[in-house]
């Protein structure tokens, strides 16, 4: 007896570290790919170094050199599920949370002011209102019922929720700028006049190749670009 419950608690023990060691592996490949990706996305102008694994591979934290007048002192920071510890990516998977990169950089031009842009996203439906089945007859009934899910979708503008009742002058190319990046999923942007003066959070899943993350870094520069313009 005290033999087969060793053996169960071995096999349970290997199990677990290939577990460990598989995902901690996939999680690294996973995130040295978006790193490649950023680095190639930079032209030989940016080099991705100092890579600084934390949380059991599930946090990199990296230094990206930018030769560019715009952003100085950058870094990078991915943060991927706990894939290699089942309870707390399970958990992770519950709580619906996101794989995302985020960027950080002081500017050559700090913005003269502090802003931080949290981004949701809400959608509805609209429809025919639905009558009382008791009313109608079986055919008709069927009929409704097959015409209530003819549902009419909208595509509205931008609506910009803010807690500030005043509107400084200079945030309007920042919010202009964000406000055409509808299609960019970015979980929060922040303008700071101390460092790092800017930072943006974008979810992983929008960086599928090198185009997407050229893309990104442009927005980034224009970004930076429109909350000094003033001070040009």
């Amino acid at each position: 007896m005290v033999r087969f419950l060793l053996i169960d608690v071995g096999v349970a023990l290997a199990v677990c570290f290939l577990w460990y060691a598989w995902f901690v592996g996939y999680n690294r490949r996973r995130a040295g790919t978006v790193l490649q990706w950023v680095q190639a996305a930079c032209l030989g102008k940016g080099r991705v170094a100092d890579l600084r694994w934390q949380a059991s591979s599930s946090r990199l934290k990296a230094t990206l050199h930018l030769s560019s007048r715009w952003f100085d002192d950058a870094h990078l920071t991915i943060r991927l599920l706990p894939r290699p510890l089942p309870m707390q990516w399970a958990l992770s998977r519950w709580r619906q949370q996101q794989e995302t990169l985020t960027f950080e950089a002081n500017m050559g031009f700090p913005p003269g002011f502090h802003l931080d842009v949290i981004r949701h996203r809400w959608s509805g439906y609209s429809g025919p209102k639905k009558p009382d089945p008791k009313k109608l007859g079986k055919k008709k009934t069927r009929d409704v019922l097959t015409d209530s899910r003819a549902w009419t979708i909208s595509r509205p503008g931008p609506v910009i929720l803010t807690t500030k009742e005043d509107w400084p002058v200079e945030l309007s190319p920042v919010v202009n700028a964000l406000a055409s990046w509808r299609d960019k999923d970015f979980v929060g942007v922040r303008f700071n006049s101390t460092a790092p003066h800017f930072t943006a959070t974008v979810a992983l899943e929008n960086l599928s190749d090198q185009q997407a993350a050229a893309s990104l870094l442009g927005l980034f520069r224009e970004l930076a670009a429109s909350s000094s313009a003033k001070q040009h």
